[in-house]
């Protein structure tokens, strides 16, 4: 992570990652979203891998990527709250349009960041599209169990500090507040891809379906044999390495209609 933006007051860390030639009509740009970590000191280790996606990204595709760590996560400050999070998504999305002149924006977001993905892009209509891998329909068993939850946290080293939260209330309701099954109607028609695998045993695959058929028109990716971890899975990168060519050669199509049209 090469970068810093703050959100919050709270410093985060990221990756941008440029194309080696901007390009001159159409440069889309993605923000790339993390999920929660899967073991002790996986704080860091959620994150290891999406620097090198986004330079994939930029590399091999043209786009303007940036990878960044949640607040709680790897070398970012504060503490993990779903709601925290979101803002952190947020915040990564205007901190992309700050640095780069982009024609247009997409999240790809992974378990819990591909529903804070659905959910930041129904709340922002200048989002082109979302790409959601592995991702839950709500968070309705963490809410149901918020201490517990929170212990969690605290074993995998996202919460820091001993006196956090000062209410767990408040904490809670965050967690209730993030429903991708609700925002993924909201999203339509805007794009929407959604990567599950059929063996996924941290998400069930229900939660796929159920998130694609709300938006109405998803593209709805089933790995077979596929587990949750699917950003190591080369067929669920390539799906989502086709999907972003494909909005990419849409962007270019609409500037050029709306050059035509303008001319």
């Amino acid at each position: 992570m090469d970068q810093r933006f703050t959100v919050d007051g709270i410093e985060l860390a990221a990756h941008l990652a440029r194309p080696v030639q901007l390009h001159p009509r159409a440069q889309p740009g993605l923000v790339i979203a993390h999920g929660f970590p899967a073991e002790a000191g996986g704080g860091a280790n959620s994150t290891a891998s999406f620097p090198e996606f986004a330079d994939r990204v930029a590399t091999e595709l043209g786009w303007a990527a940036l990878a960044y760590a949640s607040r709680g996560v790897g070398e970012s400050g504060g503490n993990f709250s779903l709601a925290g999070w979101l803002d952190d998504l947020n915040g990564a999305v205007a901190h992309l349009r700050e640095s780069v002149t982009v024609d247009g924006v997409w999240l790809v977001g992974f378990g819990t960041g591909g529903a804070l993905a659905v959910q930041a892009a129904a709340a922002d209509p200048e989002i082109n599209g979302v790409a959601a891998v592995a991702s839950p329909a709500d968070f309705e068993d963490w809410a149901r169990s918020p201490r517990k939850l929170l212990v969690l946290a605290r074993e995998m080293g996202i919460v820091r500090d001993h006196d956090f939260p000062e209410s767990l209330d408040p904490w809670a309701e965050g967690l209730r507040s993030v429903r991708a099954v609700e925002a993924a109607e909201r999203l339509a028609p805007r794009e929407l891809l959604v990567i599950h695998g059929s063996d996924d045993d941290t998400v069930p695959v229900f939660d796929a379906r159920a998130v694609a058929d709300a938006h109405g028109s998803a593209d709805l990716r089933i790995v077979y044999g596929g587990a949750h971890h699917l950003r190591h899975d080369p067929r669920a990168i390539a799906m989502l390495l086709g999907w972003l060519e494909r909005q990419r050669a849409v962007l270019l199509r609409r500037i050029e209609s709306t050059d035509t049209a303008t001319g």
